[in-house]
C-alpha cells in the first residue's frame, strides 16, 4: 500500500501544481487565451512546458522521498502513469495546440519525473559507517 501511496502522492502534487499554474498563467495572460482557456501563443506554451518540467521534477522528488526502498522504480511508475494520462489529455487538445507542444509535453514527463527522483536520491545523506 505504501508503494501505491508514494505514486499517488506524486501524482496529486503534479496535478495540483499543474492546475494551479495553469490558472495563474490564464489570469496573467488572459488576452492570449480563448474562451476555452486554450492558447497557441508560443511564449505562453513554452512557459507552460517549462513549468511542467518543474512540476515533474517536484513530483518525482516527492515520490522518491516516500518510497526510499525503490525510489527510482516508483518515480518511473509515476512517470509512466503521467505519460499515459497525458496522452489522453493531449489528444483532447490535439488540433487546438501546436504539435511541438504536445511532443514536448509528452516527451518530457517521464524523464523529468525520474530526474527529480534521481536528484533526491543523490542528495540523500549517506549513512554513517562504523
Amino acid at each position: 500500500m505504501k508503494h501505491v501511496l508514494s505514486v499517488l502522492s506524486g501524482f496529486a502534487l503534479w496535478t495540483a501544481l499543474f492546475l494551479t499554474g495553469n490558472q495563474v498563467l490564464f489570469r496573467a495572460f488572459r488576452a492570449r487565451f480563448d474562451e476555452n482557456m486554450v492558447t497557441t501563443d508560443t511564449a505562453v506554451l513554452a512557459l507552460t512546458l517549462g513549468l511542467t518540467v518543474l512540476y515533474s521534477l517536484a513530483a518525482g522528488s516527492l515520490t522518491a522521498r516516500l518510497a526510499p526502498g525503490a525510489p527510482l522504480g516508483h518515480a518511473a511508475a509515476l512517470g509512466a502513469v503521467q505519460t499515459l494520462i497525458g496522452i489522453g489529455v493531449q489528444s483532447a487538445y490535439w488540433s487546438a495546440i501546436p504539435l511541438w507542444y504536445h511532443l514536448g509535453f509528452l516527451g518530457l514527463l517521464f524523464p523529468a519525473t525520474v530526474v527529480g527522483a534521481l536528484v533526491t536520491v543523490r542528495r540523500a545523506p549517506v549513512p554513517a559507517t562504523s
